[in-house]
């Protein structure tokens, strides 16, 4: 349960202009669509991916990393990560078993000859897109166990888009349409709230010491 009282005493610390912002943007996120990397090699790759994520609306990003580990590189990320939900898997398998439960389709992000064309994706489903190795694409176990396989539509000689760019494209794409529907697409109230307190607490400086008053205050 969100701590209403809670939130309220640290927007307080908070500029009105701030407070504003914070509700818009959260008003606009989504958890309808998600966003998975698989070992993606390059860092500043997924870092862009997650900077995408933000711009677009798309409060989870989930990565995994079962060949090798890295962490988010926070430069190319520009503040993206203190305002998207990271989520970090070692297995494949908990990534797609995970998002299944939740009831995710997984959607494959490959020049599959079988995809379907961005333009004539099924926006209604909860869809999680899958991106992959910048040489290689994605594993056969994503392969297999997708629900669908999604390509962008290219015209030229080159037959692959860097992941950043083609995450941009995609979300930019179903992002657009779904929000011209009916479907409830934003994030409920109380999940609203709760990211409004997650931001608030990482965006005051000294927030321990003020948690602790208002600790003290409590008693």
């Amino acid at each position: 349960m969100i701590d209403y009282q809670l939130l309220a005493y640290l927007e307080a610390f908070l500029t009105d202009r701030r407070n504003e912002l914070f509700k818009e943007v959260v008003s606009k996120r989504t958890k309808h669509f998600t966003v998975v990397t698989e070992d993606v090699f390059q860092l500043h790759n997924t870092s862009a991916v997650m900077r995408t994520c933000d711009i677009f609306g798309i409060q989870d990003l989930h990565v995994v990393e079962e060949i090798k580990g890295k962490r988010i590189d926070k430069e190319i990320a520009l503040g993206a990560q203190k305002w998207v939900d990271l989520f970090r898997y070692d297995k494949i398998d908990l990534c797609i078993n995970s998002l299944k439960e939740k009831g995710y389709q997984i959607i494959a992000t490959t020049p599959h000859e079988n995809s379907q064309m961005l333009e004539d994706f099924d926006i209604t489903k909860k869809s999680a897109f899958f991106f992959g190795k910048e040489s290689s694409g994605l594993s056969d176990k994503v392969i297999s166990k997708a629900d669908g396989f999604l390509k962008i539509p290219m015209y030229g000689f080159t037959e692959s888009l860097n992941i950043s760019v083609s995450a941009a494209i995609i979300l930019q794409d179903v992002v657009s349409k779904l929000r011209r529907t009916d479907i409830s697409w934003q994030l409920t109230q109380e999940e609203q709230a709760e990211k409004r307190l997650d931001w608030t607490i990482k965006s005051i400086k000294s927030i321990s010491d003020i948690l602790k008053k208002y600790w003290e205050l409590k008693v």
